[in-house]
């Protein structure tokens, strides 16, 4: 499936057709898209869509009861944790490493196995801008349904840069899409048993490219590790962990927050090497075998 259309304003007065965000006195969050004749209703009031129309971000709209709500657009976090979910999401703090030590920017041609609810979606066409592309790929046909539906809720229309296609990543044919081989700028997996499709993302990625997939078991990161070292097409493999927590800040009252998102998932990251070069091996200390002082050079 591929699709076309024009993201949606995210600054200037607010519009009918945006997504607007609204807060209360006790920083609940409530999210909805202004429509012509649209009213929002709570239990302590209503407010009419037109009331928000031709407003700044930043400004209270009162209810019916005369009770303050603060409005804004919602930021990239809001919006993925309040959004439908088929698939457990990735979280910003994994989607914000994905970008960041994946290095995707504007212009990739990004390969996302495992869509889920889109969230990550979200992550790497913002990243890509409009002179990139994403392609993604998804088992279940429930769970690109709900993807599509969130990035439409998100930008407004679905991007004509992304695609999706129905099944598993290695039994693709991407040239279908244009696409040669060892021409893809980044790969993206996230699935169960990102190890089987070590081949195709070797046979996709051009040199220099980045591999890079998010795992949520020691079992599955180990597993994936070692067949980026046993394929030796590409650079060894590094692995981590976010961990997030927030500060409590009031004066000198300085303390970590008692709660915090700890693990979610594993990231493993590495770099495809030129055909024709045997990856090179780092050292390790303490060991005996022979293959793991080969530079492979």
């Amino acid at each position: 499936m591929s699709f076309e259309g024009e993201h949606r304003e995210r600054r200037g007065l607010f519009t009918y057709g945006d997504r607007i965000q609204l807060s209360d006195s006790k920083g609940k969050l409530y999210s909805f898209t202004l429509k012509e004749g649209g009213t929002w209703h709570s239990h302590k009031g209503i407010i009419e869509h037109s009331q928000c129309v031709g407003l700044p971000e930043g400004s209270f709209v009162l209810s019916t009861s005369g009770t303050p709500y603060f409005a804004l657009r919602p930021l990239y976090e809001d919006f993925i944790l309040a959004m439908p979910r088929g698939a457990t999401i990735v979280y910003p703090k994994d989607a914000a490493d994905i970008v960041g030590y994946a290095d995707i920017s504007e212009g990739d041609i990004v390969f996302e196995a495992g869509v889920g609810s889109g969230a990550l979606t979200i992550a790497l066409l913002r990243a890509v801008g409009p002179s990139g592309r994403v392609i993604s790929t998804e088992r279940r046909e429930d769970f690109a349904e709900i993807a599509q539906k969130n990035l439409e809720l998100f930008f407004g229309s679905v991007p004509r840069n992304w695609s999706v296609r129905i099944g598993s990543f290695e039994e693709q044919n991407f040239l279908n899409d244009g696409i040669k081989p060892n021409n893809v700028d980044r790969i993206v997996l996230d699935m169960l048993a990102p190890w089987e499709c070590i081949e195709k993302s070797a046979e996709l990625l051009r040199p220099g490219g980045v591999f890079i997939s998010y795992v949520t078991t020691t079992t599955q990161l180990s597993r994936t590790v070692e067949a980026l070292r046993d394929d030796r097409r590409f650079t060894e493999p590094y692995s981590w962990e976010s961990l997030h927590r927030g500060w409590h800040v009031d004066a000198l009252s300085v303390r970590p927050e008692n709660r915090m998102i700890g693990h979610t998932g594993f990231l493993v990251r590495s770099r495809r090497v030129a055909d024709g070069v045997d990856a090179p091996r780092l050292r390790r200390r303490g060991s005996k075998n022979p293959e793991d002082n080969n530079h492979g050079l």
